[in-house]
């Protein structure tokens, strides 16, 4: 495992200054290192263990850049709860619990300690390998695409409030009565099945409204995500989290997308292929059952 090594280990555990903390486990991890939970850890060159890490950001004597990653996540967990309702909370992580020290941050970090040189990476004789760097979300990519599927289910409101459900009303009549079940045959045929039975339904009375259900990317997108209920991906691809009221806020990703949704409400899609975009998804008859099925498989934090 990569940072592993005794001297890197004792270089940063050496008067870390604490400037920041995050979790990496299944339910909740950085989304910009990765559509899963698996891939946030590959980015760290860490196991993908079940109970996951805490992810301790600071500098050490020397304003160096370390990544303290730590086993107990209890810890970490009850600090960041404790600075975000503004109270002090002295993060001391016991060096048993210390699993990896690695150089420089995986994440982007506006702070810095008082008093000691800014911010940068250890060098060489420090620690062995190059140091984490936050991906790149300078143009539009997984990672910037990631980013804004966040910032939509932290904003829901502020996004929902921008479309009308006039948008997605089933026009006068439309057979609201067919199956999205997947038709017998190959995967790439019940995939194929779903989408049009997702789409197809009321595709022209969303294009003329402005609505998303007929666009190529998101048939493929909600084609994918009924796979995933047949078939479970990765670890963390689908996580739920709490929402007012009796709903629950979803999230899903995948290559090249990611849905965010309400299970009382409608979805959002965002594409690496359609950069910038934010392309609604109405309920209809058939998003309901899927935001159900996905909220009975999606991983939920402890």
């Amino acid at each position: 495992m990569a940072g592993t090594d005794e001297d890197a280990v004792a270089a940063a555990d050496e008067a870390l200054y604490v400037l920041t903390a995050v979790l990496l486990t299944p339910a909740k991890f950085p989304s910009v290192l990765g559509d899963d939970y698996p891939e946030a850890c590959a980015a760290l060159g860490l196991a993908p263990l079940a109970d996951g890490y805490g992810l301790v950001l600071g500098q050490d004597g020397d304003g160096a850049r370390w990544t303290v990653v730590v086993d107990d996540v209890s810890l970490v967990a009850v600090a960041i709860a404790s600075w975000d309702c503004g109270m002090e909370y002295d993060l001391s992580p016991d060096e048993r619990s210390v699993v990896a020290a690695l150089p420089g941050w995986p994440l982007a970090v506006a702070v810095a300690a008082p008093n000691v040189p800014a911010p940068h990476d250890p060098g060489p004789e420090a620690a062995e390998g190059p140091p984490l760097t936050p991906p790149d979300t300078s143009t539009w990519g997984p990672a910037q695409r990631r980013l804004g599927a966040d910032e939509i289910a932290l904003q829901w409101a502020v996004w929902r409030e921008q479309i009308s459900d006039s948008d997605f009303s089933v026009p006068d009549g439309a057979d609201t009565s067919g199956s999205a079940e997947p038709a017998p045959g190959s995967a790439e045929d019940a995939e194929e099945a779903v989408a049009v039975a997702v789409m197809d339904e009321r595709a022209d009375q969303d294009e003329q409204a402005g609505g998303s259900k007929g666009h190529g990317g998101v048939r493929r997108v909600l084609a994918e995500v009924r796979a995933y209920v047949e078939s479970p991906p990765p670890l963390g691809r689908v996580r739920s989290s709490f929402a007012p009221g009796d709903a629950r806020t979803l999230r899903a990703d995948g290559p090249g997308w990611s849905l965010v949704a309400r299970t009382d409400d409608i979805a959002f899609v965002l594409l690496d292929a359609e950069p910038g975009e934010v392309l609604p998804v109405g309920r209809g008859p058939e998003l309901p059952g899927l935001l159900d099925a996905l909220e009975k498989m999606a991983v939920r934090p402890i």
